[in-house]
């Protein structure tokens, strides 16, 4: 049974900065591309970030670019998102993301198959 689980959530103010974990288990972590999604109250999620298998390609939204970094570790079945300069437009449930698909596909949700269950992120202005 495949699971991902995030963590490292919280509540931070305007400018903080927060590293998430996923962590994965029941499944070949390193033959599986990567990616952070998140969802704001009221709206639909969205992409935030993304990484192949192999570590060597990473993908970011626009409204994320520069600020934040998505990395993972293969021994340790664990993707991360370093997020700085953290603005309240960031609070949402970020969900980590596992999935197979052809390149053409990493932005989206349909590009995943495996889901976390989410972590709540809230920035205080």
């Amino acid at each position: 049974q495949v699971e991902l689980v995030e963590s490292g959530g919280g509540l931070v103010q305007t400018g903080g900065s927060l590293r998430l974990s996923c962590a994965g288990s029941g499944l070949t972590f390193n033959t599986y591309n990567m990616a952070w999604f998140r969802q704001a109250p009221g709206k639909a999620r969205e992409f935030v970030a993304a990484i192949r298998r192999s570590g060597g390609y990473t993908y970011y939204a626009d409204s994320v670019k520069g600020r934040t970094t998505i990395s993972r570790d293969n021994g340790k079945n664990t993707v991360y998102l370093q997020m700085n300069s953290l603005t309240p437009e960031d609070t949402a449930v970020y969900y980590c993301a596992a999935g197979q698909a052809v390149l053409s596909a990493t932005r989206v949700e349909e590009g995943y198959r495996y889901w976390g269950q989410g972590t709540q992120v809230t920035v205080s202005s």
